[in-house]
């Protein structure tokens, strides 16, 4: 007797072609919580609090660089201890025929990680919120620019 798995919720705007040229802000998550990416420091110190990257880390943040080409754009990223937020721009001209969608940027970023690191660390979706105006832009790029500050209260944050 085969059991019936439980039907995954859309998570996607219906009917959004996500091929289309726009702006995206995109949260990717590490798979179970697990900080793998890097540790928050300098939170007592004076100073911004940043995120020290792990190799893994690093090799994120060289892939988020080489994900940006011609039609792709990565504007703001930060890499937190287990997730990424990242603010993807799609560019297209008239002649663009195989263009990129959001989804396949993002997994081709979560493939080639993966690949380097011999197993899946990331969970199976990721999170995206269409950018429709300069305010929502702003706002996404302050909370992007601020997440290592307020690390504690993230939701992401696990209490060890």
């Amino acid at each position: 007797m085969q059991s019936e798995l439980p039907a995954r919720k859309n998570i996607r705007l219906k009917d959004h072609d996500y091929s289309r040229a726009g702006y995206y802000f995109v949260t990717i998550c590490v798979k179970d919580g697990h900080e793998m990416l890097g540790a928050v420091v300098g939170t007592t110190a004076p100073g911004r609090p940043f995120v020290e990257l792990t190799p893994l880390g690093i090799c994120v943040d060289e892939t988020i660089q080489i994900a940006n080409k011609d039609n792709v754009k990565i504007e703001k990223y930060v890499i937190m201890p287990n997730h990424i937020h990242m603010i993807v721009i799609l560019k297209h001209r008239a002649d663009d025929r195989g263009r990129s969608s959001l989804h396949q940027v993002i997994r081709n970023i979560k493939s080639y990680i993966t690949k380097w690191a011999g197993f899946s660390i990331w969970q199976p979706r990721f999170y995206d919120h269409i950018i429709r105006s300069e305010e929502d832009y702003q706002r996404i790029w302050r909370y992007i620019d601020e997440n290592p500050a307020k690390w504690r209260d993230d939701r992401y944050f696990v209490k060890k």
